[in-house]
């Protein structure tokens, strides 16, 4: 793999941290859990009917798999602050990103 090929790191260490942040995070960590949580029940019942679609006609369908694809991506976005390795807050309610940026 060339340097251009490589895709740009998303869990990346960060020295300094804030205090003050710290005790943000917990209104954060509230506010993105019920997102997370209604979003999810929400994507495994898309999965569900994805499953019954994929059973009657053979193939997948297209706004299913996008909507749990952008559940995984919400989670996976929201990791580095979640787990305390950056102090950038991301925004709560969903946002398109994508896990690998080129």
């Amino acid at each position: 793999m060339t340097d251009e090929t490589i895709p740009e790191q998303m869990f990346v260490h960060e020295h300094d941290a804030s205090r003050i942040e710290l005790f943000v995070r917990i209104v954060y960590w509230i506010a993105i859990g019920i997102v997370e949580f209604v979003y999810g029940i929400l994507a495994m019942i898309c999965l569900f009917v994805q499953w019954f679609f994929i059973l009657i006609f053979g193939r997948r369908q297209q706004g299913l798999s996008d909507f749990a694809k952008g559940y995984f991506e919400y989670t996976v976005s929201r990791m580095p602050y979640m787990y305390f390795m950056t102090d950038v807050r991301p925004q709560i309610l969903p946002t398109p990103v994508r896990i690998y940026r080129n």
